[in-house]
């Protein structure tokens, strides 16, 4: 049954009447009905792959509705392109970042609307660079706006594709889980830019799996599950089970509890005097196995810096890391030779090949060890594809299905299965939930639950407290590149971890 609440008074400003999308096997959008007034916050929330994405992507123009009408301030409309969408005021802060890696961050606020020039044909990139100076102002990103995109952290990036949508002086903004990489500070000043957006009659419409976001933000909440609309209603109308239970169509367990040991086995993981070129010094750590161990900090401490020195993906200048008492020295094929798993951070860009298949994704990191002859099987490689997907319930239609098309929750499963069947036994989860739903963050704990209770050793990085709190046997402390403090079990609390992640000498 639909909730339903109350109808907000007034014409809407954007409203999405019927919408339908079909795909190849897939009904992404039924009869999804959706508005948004001036001034209002309106939280979209659902389970990776309920259509929120698809949705926010037939109102920008980047798909074209089967079905449906759209109107604007009670007129209708057509949107059929981006420019459409423009026209219209519409603006959107995509969780997967649409920034180009190797142009600057002035180029990028303004990729195809630079300032022209006296001289026809050219570019004022003086007047570009003083705009995109002022906007970075207003969010509090402390940066030249010279500095190239591929040199920034994924926080900062986001950060830049929020000084994007404000640069286009939008009326309806579309922010989707845009403080999945941001730190408490950088949020809070997100939260005050969103408020002064409200009072100038800015709709907002924010997709978020975050519940404290859901209350302290939201005017009104629309849930959407299998593509179609379950309900819609007021803050003070729901409470975060009744929320969750709309979105997945059962009762969920949020509070990834688990059951702590006392003993564990060998140590997996010893890193010594660990130094890299990327900003990382005098790194001590263990990890054993049966064992979660947490690395916590601020954004920009350098937890993933240390996740991809010992993976071999950033250089090590000094120190040692030993994997079962043995050095470990090279590269990402030396790391998986030895065992280990990275899950890292930015799974698009580092974790997957997009237009390549789940299969082929699933296949990759032990195509050496299941082909040993050297001879590639498709058949064989389908199957160990298909009893992976059913093992981490992968929701594809099939194995063939690129990768790229699936929800973010899946293609983090997808990361984890090419380890399951590479047979790793070290672990590196970097913020393994980061734009993830609860139904998909509780598989995902019982999964790593279920590998440290089989015996592997595992490394979690995350920038939600609750979730090292609540899962860590052991948790380190990160500040400006250098490990501020160890906690053990009794010890791990979020104003422990705080106070060690602002640690300054």
């Amino acid at each position: 049954m639909t909730a339903v609440s109350a109808p907000i008074p007034g014409i809407p400003l954007l409203e999405l009447r019927g919408i339908s999308k079909q795909f190849p096997g897939v009904k992404a959008l039924d009869d999804v009905s959706f508005a948004v007034h001036p001034g209002e916050v309106h939280m979209l929330l659902g389970e990776n792959g309920a259509g929120k994405s698809s949705l926010m992507k037939v109102l920008c123009g980047a798909y074209r509705a089967d079905a449906g009408e759209f109107f604007h301030r009670g007129e209708k409309v057509a949107i059929t392109s981006p420019a459409d969408a423009r026209k219209l005021g519409i603006a959107v802060i995509f969780q997967e970042f649409s920034l180009v890696p190797y142009l600057d961050i002035a180029q990028n606020i303004f990729l195809g609307r630079e300032f022209r020039g006296r001289i026809p044909g050219s570019v004022d990139r003086r007047r570009m660079h003083v705009e995109a100076r002022r906007i970075l102002d207003l969010i509090g990103l402390e940066l030249p706006t010279q500095t190239p995109l591929h040199t920034l952290g994924v926080a900062q990036q986001q950060m830049v594709e929020i000084a994007k949508a404000l640069s286009q002086n939008a009326r309806i903004l579309v922010m989707d889980e845009p403080t999945a990489a941001l730190s408490d500070r950088e949020t809070e000043r997100l939260f005050a830019m969103i408020r002064q957006l409200q009072a100038e009659g800015v709709a907002i419409i924010y997709i978020s799996h975050r519940m404290a976001e859901v209350f302290a933000l939201g005017d009104r909440i629309t849930v959407l599950r299998d593509g179609r609309k379950v309900g819609s209603l007021l803050p003070r109308e729901a409470t975060p089970d009744e929320l969750v239970r709309m979105m997945v169509g059962r009762s969920v367990d949020m509070s990834y509890a688990r059951e702590f040991r006392s003993e564990f086995g060998d140590t997996v993981l010893e890193v010594k005097g660990l130094h890299s070129d990327n900003g990382i010094s005098d790194i001590d750590l263990t990890v054993r196995a049966g064992e979660i161990v947490g690395l916590s900090g601020l954004v920009g401490a350098g937890r993933s810096e240390v996740a991809r020195a010992i993976f071999g993906a950033d250089a090590v200048t000094a120190g040692e890391v030993r994997v079962y008492g043995k050095l470990h020295r090279g590269g990402p094929d030396q790391a998986v030779a030895a065992g280990i798993g990275l899950i890292p951070e930015n799974r698009k860009s580092e974790g997957l090949a997009l237009i390549r298949s789940v299969a082929d994704n699933l296949n990759i990191a032990a195509l050496r060890r299941r082909f040993s002859s050297r001879v590639f099987g498709p058949r064989r490689a389908r199957a160990i594809a298909r009893a992976l997907v059913d093992k981490l319930r992968i929701a594809t239609p099939t194995t063939l299905r690129p990768v790229q098309v699936l929800s973010g929750g899946n293609q983090q499963k997808v990361v984890i299965g090419k380890w399951l069947e590479a047979e790793s036994r070290l672990f590196i989860f970097d913020e393994p939930t980061r734009g993830i739903d609860v139904g998909a963050k509780a598989e995902i704990f019982a999964l790593i639950d279920a590998l440290v209770r089989d015996g592997a050793a595992v490394l979690l990085i995350s920038s939600e407290l609750s979730e090292i709190v609540n899962v860590c046997d052991r948790a380190y402390v990160m500040c400006q590149g250098r490990i501020t403090g160890h906690l053990a079990r009794h010890e791990i609390s979020e104003e422990g971890i705080l106070k060690l992640a602002m640690h300054h000498e």
